[in-house]
């Protein structure tokens, strides 16, 4: 079995209420608690890269995460992300692929509600995006609103709160 390489940058999925005076604020990497939850068979490593609302990451943010998927050795990997700016650093990731011999399977996704919450979208679509990783082809995936899009044809749908093909 592969292992999987779980890069955990912040978003919704990891935004918690810390008490009545603050708003959301990006919390610990919920992936760990979720994985335990779905009881997968399944070699899954962790890696929080930052704590970052996607609307606050930058170039080298993006760098960062490109770095770390370009370092990592395992070859199937999960992005956990904003849903916000979750395209341009799939955009971003694609400079990988000028390399011949870069032969990743980079899915990224997110939540567009807290995973703390019991009606979140992000168990699903984290299951989602394990799945994917390891049944696409070499390249870059979004994996959310129970599909898998390239990342070059897919965006957000703020009015219909989901992800669509373009």
């Amino acid at each position: 079995m592969q292992a999987i390489r779980i890069l955990c940058v912040g978003g919704t999925i990891d935004k918690v209420y810390f008490d009545a005076l603050s708003e959301y604020e990006v919390g610990v990497p919920y992936a760990l608690e979720m994985l335990e939850e779905l009881n997968l068979n399944l070699d899954c490593r962790v890696t929080s890269l930052m704590r970052k609302d996607s609307l606050e990451m930058d170039d080298a943010d993006r760098e960062l995460v490109r770095d770390a998927a370009a370092k990592t050795d395992e070859e199937l990997i999960v992005i956990t992300h904003g849903t916000d700016t979750m395209v341009d650093t799939a955009g971003a990731l694609s400079s990988l692929y000028k390399d011949a011999t870069f032969s990743k399977t980079i899915v990224l996704t997110g939540a567009l509600t807290p995973a703390i919450f019991k009606k979140s979208d992000a168990m699903f679509n984290l299951g989602a995006a394990l799945t994917a990783v390891q049944t696409m082809k070499p390249g870059i995936y979004i994996a959310m609103s129970g599909q898998v899009f390239a990342y070059d044809a897919v965006k957000k749908d703020r009015e219909g709160q989901r992800f669509v093909a373009i």
